[in-house]
């Protein structure tokens, strides 16, 4: 049993969830913030989360809030699990109450869209933290929820970042893996959610596996390309948070990238999915903002290209599809090689 620490979790969505039972199953003390107070109220009362995962009961370690404050001078250790359009916001909400002896190791898995800065950077402009670390890699929250083996990431340039992380993270059916590449699990994270939207299409379109492997393959190219003019480790693209995120949120259909994907294949408005879906598909916002980053830096990016054209600019899926095939030639690795 690890040293029993009292571990903050920012965000109470189905990810924030899920972390929380993680932790407390691990003999924790939990404080799960919630922005609205309702919420925090049903997951006391209740000990569950009504709006996400209703079926999982929360250990009774889980204690939910919706004042930020008690949460950081409470915990030591938080987890933050908010939607990269909200980051921002919630960092500058906790800065008062956090000082250079916390540790935050966020679980966002996106860019933010008008400064194309990942969440780490974000962390670093607005709060005094300093031990600062990423979890990334195949971890669908609605299995993990229910005790299914799973692997993870936590990457940091802190070693006590891991070792805390893992102490309350690490369980039987959870392995925690250690790496030094923020930007590469950041930039792995996001992009796979970009990807998964476009498998999505492929699958709702009814196209063959050929099409899918090839779509797939071709975009961990692209997210080593991003990633690597960014400053990230190639070789960060090989583990946890490159392929094998990428692979899980492709083909699950837990995975709400790629039933985005699937839901436009079959010929469904992107606006009427949005207004539909109540939890957040970050390849939606992703794609847009890595559009623009790779326009400013001139990177070639071709499923990056065609997606936003279907998003953004209303162009038919099949003329999408055949441009983004015609595209697809000369040197495989682009560069890549090490």
């Amino acid at each position: 049993m690890h040293s029993r620490e009292t571990v903050g979790v920012v965000g109470a969505g189905s990810w924030g969830t899920t972390l929380a039972k993680i932790v407390a199953e691990n003999g924790h003390e939990v404080v799960l913030w919630a922005r609205r107070p309702e919420l925090a109220a049903q997951l006391n009362a209740q000990r569950h989360n009504p709006q996400y995962l209703p079926q999982i009961a929360l250990p009774a370690g889980v204690h939910a809030t919706a004042e930020v404050q008690r949460v950081c001078e409470t915990c030591r250790l938080l987890l933050v699990a908010v939607p990269s359009h909200g980051f921002r916001a919630v960092a500058r909400e906790m800065a008062p109450f956090l000082d250079g002896e916390h540790v935050i190791v966020h679980t966002t898995k996106g860019l933010e869209e008008q400064t194309h800065k990942r969440m780490s950077e974000v962390l670093r402009e607005e709060t005094p933290v300093r031990k600062i670390g990423v979890l990334a890699g195949p971890n669908l929250a609605p299995e993990l929820a229910r005790g299914q083996p799973a692997g993870t990431l936590i990457a940091s340039r802190f070693g006590d970042v891991f070792r805390r992380a893992q102490a309350a993270l690490s369980t039987s059916y959870f392995r925690v893996f250690s790496g030094q590449d923020v930007i590469g699990a950041e930039i792995g994270g996001m992009f796979k959610n970009i990807v998964a939207v476009a498998a999505g299409i492929v699958d709702g379109l009814g196209l063959g596996d050929n099409t899918k492997a090839f779509l797939m393959t071709r975009g961990l190219n692209e997210m080593a390309r991003l990633g690597v003019s960014m400053g990230a480790n190639v070789l960060t693209f090989g583990g946890m948070a490159g392929i094998g995120d990428l692979v899980a949120t492709c083909a699950s259909p837990h995975s709400r990238n790629h039933q985005v994907g699937v839901r436009l294949g079959r010929g469904e408005s992107l606006a009427e999915i949005l207004g539909q879906t109540r939890m957040v598909a970050e390849g939606i916002r992703a794609t847009r903002a890595v559009r623009a980053f790779a326009a400013q830096q001139r990177l070639q990016l071709p499923i990056v290209h065609a997606l936003h054209r279907v998003l953004y600019e209303q162009t038919p899926l099949d003329e999408a599809m055949r441009e983004l095939v015609a595209a697809q030639s000369g040197d495989e690795f682009m560069g890549l090689m090490l």
